[in-house]
């Protein structure tokens, strides 16, 4: 598999990394090193394992995986998406949430990589070896994420409420993308 290749998996793969860490971006009031190293670890290190895990669950689980990884994508984006719109919707006490600490982080990062799964489910029917593209695919999903948060705080700051809508309403799309091109 040429390098190019995994390049544009990667970046396919990491889009949506990318728009959940705009959103979490949107969420935290002061943005600081801390919380981008802790999106782009969780969401690159996610990005990286779920392709091995799927490459190692290869032709035995697949026809399984595939029937029900679309709806756990879908479920964990809609239910984060919907509380953020929810919460934007209600009286602000001045304190947030903070998406890149705790269960929402591990969420977040799973529910953006269950596509990776399905890549390394294809790469082990395909009969390729697995560490140089998994490793490229977490990488990229890294940098794009600490771009995302960057790109995410600007947004929140500027736009305040109506971002962090945004943000509610883009996790729900991404949620019914994925739902969408899994049942069609």
């Amino acid at each position: 598999m040429g390098f190019w290749y995994v390049i544009g998996i990667a970046l396919g793969l990491a889009m949506d990394a990318f728009a959940v860490s705009v959103a979490a971006g949107i969420q935290v009031v002061k943005l600081d090193a801390g919380h981008v190293l802790r999106l782009a670890f969780s969401f690159g290190f996610f990005q990286f394992i779920m392709p091995v895990i799927g490459w190692l669950a290869g032709r035995g689980l697949s026809q399984w995986l595939a029937a029900v990884d679309h709806w756990v994508a879908f479920a964990l984006l809609a239910a984060i998406g919907g509380k953020m719109l929810w919460e934007s919707f209600g009286p602000s006490d001045g304190s947030c949430k903070d998406p890149t600490r705790g269960w929402m982080l591990l969420t977040l990062a799973v529910a953006t990589s269950i596509d990776a799964l399905a890549v390394g489910l294809s790469l082990a029917l395909l009969e390729v070896s697995i560490w140089m593209p998994s490793a490229v695919i977490g990488i990229v999903a890294a940098l794009l994420s600490a771009l995302g948060a960057a790109f995410g705080c600007r947004l929140g700051r500027r736009f305040g409420v109506w971002a962090e809508r945004f943000g509610g309403l883009v996790l729900l799309g991404i949620g019914l993308r994925i739902l969408a091109s899994h049942l069609a």
